[in-house]
């Protein structure tokens, strides 16, 4: 696929990145010389110098042949104009624009075809929102994803000795809890002085301390999930209820807004160095969000705020050596989980296995929504995994037998290879009418399906894949791509 990226800096630097890896011809657009000149070198990629907004360096950049225009420079202005001269001068297929205002994101008529000509609208702070929202409702994961609409879960979670599930095999912890429906598609194994490292899965595999244990399942089955492979057995639960934010920018504002849509569940104090934007933040948000002045780092205000009680510490501020300093700092004196915001990938793969318990990177959080445009096929939802290395693709069924390579076929009869792992199938979901509108909704719900080797998949079906390497997406969707003639 040929792709122009406008704008490389920090969501431009990780989208080349991530599709640069998967064998796609990219171009790079910015009016910094240098930034492009660190982008040629370090990957198989071009880069043209200047505006997005002018249609000759549009087109020097090869945009009367492009597939996809990813807009993601600093400014919404210059990335919606440049979608619609993509529309209007190069008529580029899809176009997708990077924007901040919450206000844009649902107006059909404005983004449409007949307005700014964006297909798709992308917001790292919104996804970081939702990402860290998500982790409020599952205190014991250290991430959540959803598929097929959130009625299925992919997590991953820290196994912690004495935990019910740790200690047993996969295929034990089935046959004990056949109620829990679960299908654990990878673990990854600390070692000593060396990264963590992938182990394959299977009904003999040993879950063992200390593991990250990544889980697929029906949302209604999770929080038992988790709670057997991280919570010893006779712990009380611990929902997340009191949360303090170091920083108040943009995406602390949004999480704030988004925690207090539910009066009374939380108890939310954000902490913020700049006076102005304390008085800010306070006319804002809602009364009960507790604005104050101060350093997140200052162990002094970190004592007087009852640090020991905080179910969730989040450091999201612009810098990313004030939010590492400020999340130990915060795990030292008793908080019970901490979050990290980490812009540099480097700092966020030091990050892993510390005390810090959650390193998060904004592009990587919004990459999935970015991948599911790129990929081939009915693909619904991507999800990257692992800092870029492994992900998570749900993808539907389509056809019959004999125009499918799936439809009508058992799973052990599908030609996958054998890293790729099926985690779980959705079953009855609408399927689309012609002009894209949901077709009439069947009779029954949805049913989330943990397959076996015998599972049969039926044509509409939404199969979630765990994918170890990115490599592998390319079998995948080759494997449901739906021909006029199979033989």
């Amino acid at each position: 696929m040929k792709i122009i990226i406008l704008g490389a800096g920090r969501v431009g630097f990780s989208v080349a990145e991530s599709l640069v890896s998967e064998r796609n011809d990219i171009t790079v657009i910015d009016q910094d010389a240098q930034r492009l000149r660190e982008l040629e070198s370090r990957f198989d990629l071009r880069g043209v110098v200047g505006s997005g907004i002018d249609p000759q360096v549009l087109a020097e950049a090869g945009a009367a042949d492009t597939d996809l225009l990813i807009a993601c420079a600093a400014l919404d202005e210059t990335n919606l104009v440049c979608c619609k001269l993509g529309q209007l001068l190069f008529n580029i297929p899809t176009r997708i624009a990077r924007v901040r205002s919450s206000g844009l994101t649902d107006d059909e008529a404005v983004l449409g075809k007949d307005g700014l000509g964006v297909d798709a609208i992308i917001c790292p702070e919104a996804s970081l929102t939702r990402y860290i929202g998500k982790l409020t409702e599952y205190p014991e994961a250290l991430q959540v994803r959803a598929f097929a609409g959130g009625r299925a879960c992919l997590a991953s979670v820290r196994a912690r000795p004495g935990a019910p599930a740790v200690g047993l095999r996969i295929g034990e912890l089935r046959t004990h809890n056949p109620e829990m429906g679960l299908r654990i598609v990878a673990i990854y194994r600390r070692f000593a002085d060396e990264p963590d490292r992938f182990v394959r899965c299977d009904g003999g595999t040993r879950i063992e301390p200390g593991d990250e244990v990544f889980v697929l399942s029906a949302r209604e089955t999770l929080p038992g999930i988790l709670a057997a492979l991280h919570r010893p057995e006779g712990q009380p639960a611990r929902p997340v209820r009191r949360v303090l934010i170091a920083g108040g920018g943009r995406v602390a504002m949004r999480l704030a807004e988004l925690l207090a849509e539910q009066p009374g569940r939380f108890h939310i104090k954000i902490v913020e160095v700049d006076a102005k934007r304390c008085m800010e933040l306070a006319s804002a948000l809602p009364e009960d969000v507790l604005v104050l002045q101060g350093d997140a780092t200052d162990e002094n205000l970190l004592d007087d705020e009852g640090i020991e009680d905080v179910d969730l510490f989040l450091a999201l501020t612009n810098d990313d050596e004030n939010n590492i300093m400020a999340c130990l700092q915060a795990k030292r004196m008793g908080a019970a989980r901490v979050l990290a915001l980490i812009n540099r990938r480097s700092y966020a793969d030091l990050m892993h296995g510390t005390q810090i318990d959650i390193a998060l990177s904004p592009a990587q959080a919004m990459l999935g929504e970015l991948l599911a445009h790129v990929r081939r096929g009915d693909v619904q939802a991507v999800h990257s995994l692992r800092r870029g290395v492994a992900e998570a693709l749900e993808i539907v069924a389509r056809g019959d037998r004999k125009s499918s390579r799936v439809v009508g076929r058992r799973v052990d009869e599908l030609r996958l290879p054998p890293e790729v792992n099926i985690g779980l199938i959705v079953r009855g979901l609408p399927v689309p009418g012609e002009n894209g509108e949901p077709a009439e909704s069947p009779a029954a719900e949805p049913e989330v399906i943990i397959p076996r080797s015998h599972t049969v998949i039926e044509s509409n079906d939404h199969v979630v894949f765990f994918l170890p390497n990115k490599r592998l997406v390319q079998d995948v969707e080759k494997l449901f791509r739906v021909s006029a003639t199979f033989f």
